[in-house]
């Protein structure tokens, strides 16, 4: 069998898809690193109205979640991976969350979830009071879930802080209360252009020395960092600057492997929305680290960086819609359907590479069903396969 893609130089490729998936796994956690898949929503494709707010099948997006969890993945919650200001508010985020962290609490699964500013919404500046009230709203419910939080990068913050001494007020004071340590969260501008200039500075070496001052001055109520600017080097650096106990995440979906492989002296753990798609094989490179078999990880994740920059190229942002449609490709959920209709945020082209990509990855348990839902999405757009 093979099915006909289009390119996006406007001709097609012949793919044959792969017999060979990877089998289903059930594991623990990884000893040797911490990894957390940022996990995406699955809407509810029959909702009546949009008005009434984003519409989540609840028991498909839990059920990924427990698919997660029994690979031996953390689950990191209502992050930029589900929609956070893309279409999910902060009410159905709340009670994702709250329903998230009991499903956790069930399986004894890791998570940690996205505490932001998003109920501000409304368009106009806030004052410095206002954005860390939203903050401690978010992260007192988090906390009250039993849950971990990672505060997010606020645009509410980054429209009115003039200077460094604004971030450090706002996350000074939320560290000094929070209840238990927290995962700070560096999110670049490709991912969300309203977050430019955070932490006071476009220059970013003068942004890094800003963010690991917040660090510095309460390090035992910081976890971890997560950095997603798609910069190695500079991951590395900061990850030899922290506090000893303080660990960093890598958020870099464009080097990951050697990220957490490491230097031979320091390692990042990992929190990454590619690892909602290529969870599979994550899990198995987690394997390979446990027992040092640094080869074999690499063996295994390093063919997954086309992938990753495939989903992620520029826009980056929409680099859910890849995700969602491997997702319902893979027979995770019945529909390529997205909170916000982002299922239209990419091309016909792009999408069809991530099949082939994910295809030649072994990562849909069922390749005659990908090949068919494949076909119904060509289909849709008027593409004979």
């Amino acid at each position: 069998m093979s099915i006909r893609l289009p390119s996006a130089d406007g001709g097609f490729r012949v793919h044959r898809p792969n017999p060979d998936p990877y089998p289903p796994l059930t594991c623990g956690p990884a000893r040797s690193r911490t990894f957390y898949a940022a996990a995406h929503v699955v809407a509810d494709p029959l909702a009546a109205s949009a008005e009434a707010g984003p519409a989540v099948d609840w028991e498909a997006t839990l059920a990924f979640r427990r698919r997660l969890w029994a690979q031996g993945l953390g689950v990191a919650e209502a992050m930029d991976t589900a929609q956070r200001g893309m279409g999910l508010d902060w009410p159905t985020a709340a009670e994702l969350i709250r329903r998230s962290a009991a499903e956790a609490r069930a399986v004894g699964g890791r998570i940690v979830c996205g505490a932001g500013t998003d109920q501000l919404t409304d368009g106009r500046t806030y004052s410095l009071n206002e954005i860390a009230a939203a903050y401690e709203e978010q992260l007192a419910h988090i906390e009250a879930c039993g849950a971990g939080a990672v505060l997010m990068a606020s645009r509410a913050l980054a429209a009115p802080a003039r200077a460094p001494e604004d971030y450090l007020e706002v996350y000074g004071g939320l560290l000094r209360q929070s209840v238990r340590p927290v995962v700070l969260h560096w999110l670049g501008p490709m991912f969300d252009p309203a977050l430019a200039g955070y932490w006071g500075h476009a220059d970013l070496d003068a942004a890094t020395d800003v963010f690991l001052k917040i660090i510095a001055d309460c390090p035992e109520k910081v976890e971890g960092i997560k950095v997603s600017l798609l910069d190695a080097e500079r991951e590395v650096d900061i990850r030899r600057r922290l506090p000893a106990g303080v660990r960093c995440y890598t958020g870099d979906d464009y080097h990951y492997p050697e990220l957490i492989a490491g230097d031979g002296e320091l390692a990042s753990d990992a929190l990454l929305g590619i690892f909602d798609p290529i969870a599979p094989i994550a899990a198995r490179a987690a394997i390979a680290l446990d027992r040092g078999d640094i080869d074999g990880f690499g063996e295994l994740l390093d063919p997954t960086v086309s992938l990753s920059r495939h989903l992620f190229a520029p826009p980056t942002r929409f680099y859910k819609t890849g995700v969602v449609l491997l997702a319902w490709l893979a027979g995770y959920q019945d529909h390529f359907t997205m909170v916000g209709g982002l299922q239209s945020a990419r091309s016909l082209p792009h999408l069809a590479t991530a099949y082939e990509l994910a295809d030649g990855l072994g990562l849909f348990p069922d390749s005659e069903l990908a090949e068919d839902r494949m076909r119904r999405l060509l289909a849709v757009y008027g593409v004979s396969s």
